[in-house]
């Protein structure tokens, strides 16, 4: 009787210390796997942030990237800041009727309302208002004569480098000047090229 209650005892005192191991090692592995867990998560937000650093997004990086594109074009548009608003307005206009950057000096003429068109010819008509005068330095360079509006655009005179008489133009030279004083053309004028026009103003010769 003793025996088997010893017996007894013995296999309930086995038990409870197996119960205990296995409950233990349950511990162990949890804890295992949370570490696991926890280490991979660590190298997962490494990896993103290493990668978030070498696309260069951050908000830092893309102000840097802008600036210096602003800083540029603040730049351009600077190009002529120290140069006159009329002086820029005879080159560009220059540049876009005629074309010709080839000259040795760019000639400006200011012509008031009430004057011969014609002025070797009394039988003129007269301007209907001031006008601009733009010639090289020979006849070949060509002529331009305009009236500016103030908006980008001028009125542009059809008037000849060389005047003809009225036996080459079968007409008379009032009503030759009243066709040209009829016939303006508006054209608005491009910017053009920063450096052709700065050469261009280097070589003005402005008469009143």
């Amino acid at each position: 009787m003793k025996r088997t209650l010893a017996s007894i005892i013995i296999l309930i005192i086995t038990a409870i210390l197996f119960s205990g191991c296995n409950d233990d090692a349950k511990q162990s592995s949890d804890s295992e796997d949370r570490a696991v867990e926890q280490k991979e998560n660590s190298e997962e937000n490494r990896s993103t942030n290493k990668t978030g650093d070498d696309s260069g997004n951050t908000s830092e990086e893309a102000d840097s990237t802008e600036k210096p594109s602003k800083e540029e074009g603040s730049k351009d548009d600077n190009a002529l800041a120290g140069y006159p608003a009329d002086e820029i307005e005879f080159a560009r206009v220059w540049l876009q009727i005629i074309g010709n950057q080839d000259i040795e000096e760019l000639n400006v003429y200011h012509t008031s309302a009430g004057e011969l068109v014609n002025p070797y010819d009394e039988t003129s008509v007269d301007y209907p208002e001031d006008v601009i005068s733009l010639g090289g330095g020979i006849m070949a360079d060509g002529i331009v004569t305009y009236s500016g509006n103030g908006d980008g655009t001028i009125n542009l005179y059809d008037v000849p480098s060389h005047w003809p008489s009225e036996e080459q133009i079968d007409i008379s030279m009032e009503e030759y000047t009243e066709n040209i004083i009829k016939n303006t053309e508006q054209i608005y004028i491009e910017t053009g090229n920063d450096e052709e026009v700065i050469a261009l103003i280097e070589k003005l010769n402005i008469e009143n």
